[in-house]
């Protein structure tokens, strides 16, 4: 691989493209890389208030309006034995369970900040459709329908693991409004297109439902591809001093990630970095890497992970239609001396 200009001018190309989708990040973080951008912190959780947001375009939903939680309903229809209508305190006295899940959105470009890591709380998806008699011979999705018109599906198959959850907690607080207040799908691995928030009706589908941005030419798939993202120093930032510690995330998508690298001339070698244990197997991992510049200079560094099944991320920069994009994320290590400023 040559992280050479060619490169650059490609991910110009798909940060226009992302821009013109109104996607979730902007290209400021593709034409950032031209320009100095500071160091971001990295931390294991993502405040509540810090997560990232994305609606849909055509959303008439206003979420600045309170939704009643007491008013609010859960209708469960389709090819079930037993149409059901929940309501909040319903949903609170069935069995609940915690999970460490990170979810991204699928217009995040290389390097993009549109993932974020969380705590959260709800019940089982599994159980509530065994409990009201989902056929499993005639089933083929689930249809998720939301409070502001949006609309996607997952297999079925997929919806009867016990990963999938519907949460009314994160980060141990009540769900953000922002964030799918008062309930929202979690499916751990899938873009944050299929988890569906605000939702008032789950449906058990006989058949193979496109979702709002599977209507647009989106993927119905929805498989997160392999991340990962140098937090700090950040691009161009000056470096003096004999050594330097590189640090960010990786994100496996559907599996953790078991090995980070990182090269500091344009891709020709690669150094493992170590890894904090993760959270969860459905959450991004923390890495380090301690640097020690050979002379001053400026020096192109580069990021790529490797999840437990041996899948390298995907070198190739790709735009996020339809199936989410991918890419090395990359910056310039400014080293301005070897020693460190004298006071």
């Amino acid at each position: 691989m040559n992280l050479s200009r060619r490169t650059i001018l490609k991910a110009l190309g798909l940060g226009a493209a992302a821009g013109m989708l109104g996607g979730c990040d902007s290209v400021g973080s593709v034409f950032g890389r031209m320009f100095a951008m500071p160091p971001r912190e990295t931390v294991y959780f993502t405040p509540n208030d810090k997560f990232y947001v994305v609606n849909y375009m055509d959303s008439p939903f206003n979420l600045s309006r309170d939704i009643d939680q007491e008013q609010w309903r859960l209708h469960i229809t389709g090819e079930v034995k037993s149409k059901t209508t929940l309501g909040w305190r319903d949903i609170l006295n069935r069995d609940s369970f915690e999970q460490v899940v990170t979810l991204e959105c699928i217009d995040t470009l290389p390097g993009g900040d549109s993932l974020g890591n969380a705590l959260w709380r709800g019940i089982s998806l599994k159980k509530l459709l065994q409990d009201v008699g989902a056929d499993e011979e005639t089933a083929r999705d689930v249809v998720f329908r939301a409070a502001d018109g949006y609309d996607d599906s997952i297999p079925f198959t997929r919806a009867t693991q016990d990963d999938v959850m519907l949460a009314y907690l994160m980060n141990g607080e009540k769900l953000p409004k922002a964030h799918g207040f008062p309930l929202r799908l979690i499916v751990p691995g899938l873009y944050g297109i299929k988890n569906v928030k605000w939702i008032t009706e789950i449906e058990v589908y006989n058949g193979d439902y496109l979702g709002y941005w599977q209507r647009k030419g989106w993927t119905d798939d929805g498989t997160i591809k392999i991340f990962s993202r140098i937090d700090s120093p950040g691009h161009y930032q000056a470096l003096r001093g004999a050594e330097h510690d590189f640090r960010g995330i990786a994100f496996g998508g559907p599996n953790t990630i078991a090995k980070v690298e990182l090269s500091f001339d344009a891709g020709k070698t690669w150094h493992d970095a170590a890894i904090d244990p993760p959270q969860s197997p459905y959450s991004w991992v923390i890495w380090n890497y301690r640097w020690r510049p050979p002379k001053p200079g400026k020096f192109q560094v580069a990021v790529r992970a490797t999840d437990v099944k041996g899948n390298l991320q995907i070198e190739e920069i790709v735009r996020p239609q339809p199936a989410g994009a991918s890419g090395y994320h990359t910056i310039i290590a400014d080293v301005e001396a070897l020693e460190p400023t004298r006071a």
